[in-house]
């Protein structure tokens, strides 16, 4: 699956799951009462459906890819559900893509029948989006080590996965707001303003959770070593990863210490435009980076640690 067509579908699922696990858990821990009381910009519609409809797909995508791999198959049309059944049955990653396609099935029957605004279905599909989630941890490096080594890994790449999936659920939440606000009420703009000084603690707490995990999976995959990092894929690709990583950090802080505050001054001054302009062009740089950032943890699940490492 190191292909372009592998990578772009390990892309396009790590963004639907992270989109359809992190927008439900932000919206149930920080605007819960406003969205069931129908807040304008705190609505996303048919999409929770949807995302989990294009998650089942690309899902099963994957696994028809790694089937493909695996037998050595000329295309897909020539996959057999025999191999399949051999790829789920004989693998931890077929295994990981069945239970992920499950899981999404699952979410995409709760989205339908969820009632409007109501928590009890938000809960539902964030749970079983967060398990369609954690499988990629079982499918990927996470399940390269054996023993307590490898459930310490395992669990760090689930750690590492939804602190992930909360911060890119906060920038969509975020954005949705910021644009909608544009020329919203009153109420809407101060609910947006209340939403970014109350991200501060749990944003700490995501950076600090995507540190350390960070940090403990490249000493499992790479090990104590920078040998290789800028003679290698891998490397290169892990390099780009930290330097987007840092991006985001920059302008996150820009977000906290100054556009926040000036967006609460704007409102005091019930002239908000200019702030809202502001905040919403960092928020978009700030996706642009995280989105980047899914692209190359795609492509360097591909890959192996550098040679020597």
């Amino acid at each position: 699956m190191a292909d372009g067509l592998g990578v772009a579908v390990r892309f396009a699922l790590y963004l639907d799951l992270a989109l359809l696990c992190g927008v439900p858990l932000f919206l149930l821990h920080s605007f819960q009462r406003e969205w069931e009381d129908g807040q304008p910009g705190l609505g996303f519609g048919a999409w929770p459906a949807a995302a989990a409809g294009f998650g089942v797909l690309l899902a099963a995508l994957s696994l028809a890819l790694l089937a493909q791999s695996m037998s050595g198959a000329e295309s897909l049309m020539a996959l057999r559900f025999s191999i399949l059944a051999m790829v789920v049955g004989g693998t931890h990653a077929g295994l990981a893509a069945a239970i992920r396609i499950g899981a999404l099935l699952l979410a995409l029957w709760c989205a339908l029948r969820m009632k409007p605004r109501r928590v009890a279905g938000l809960r539902a599909v964030a749970g079983w989006a967060f398990v369609a989630l954690a499988s990629l941890a079982w499918g990927g490096h996470g399940a390269m080590d054996d023993g307590v080594r490898g459930y310490v890994h395992l669990w760090a790449d689930v750690v590492h996965l939804l602190a992930a999936a909360g911060w890119v659920g906060a920038l969509a939440v975020f954005a949705r707001m910021s644009w909608s606000s544009t020329d919203a009420p009153d109420r809407q703009v101060r609910l947006l303003s209340r939403g970014l000084a109350g991200f501060a603690g749990l944003g700490t707490a995501i950076v600090a959770a995507l540190t350390l995990t960070g940090v403990a999976n490249y000493g499992f995959i790479v090990g104590p070593t920078v040998n290789g990092l800028l003679s290698s894929p891998y490397g290169l690709l892990f390099l780009g990863k930290l330097g987007l990583f840092a991006t985001m950090l920059g302008l996150a802080a820009v977000n906290r210490f100054r556009l926040a505050p000036r967006l609460e001054a704007a409102i005091a001054a019930e002239r908000p435009g200019a702030a809202l302009a502001l905040l919403r062009r960092s928020v978009a740089l700030e996706a642009g980076a995280a989105t980047a950032i899914l692209l190359l943890v795609a492509w360097l699940g591909t890959l192996g640690p550098p040679t020597g490492s």
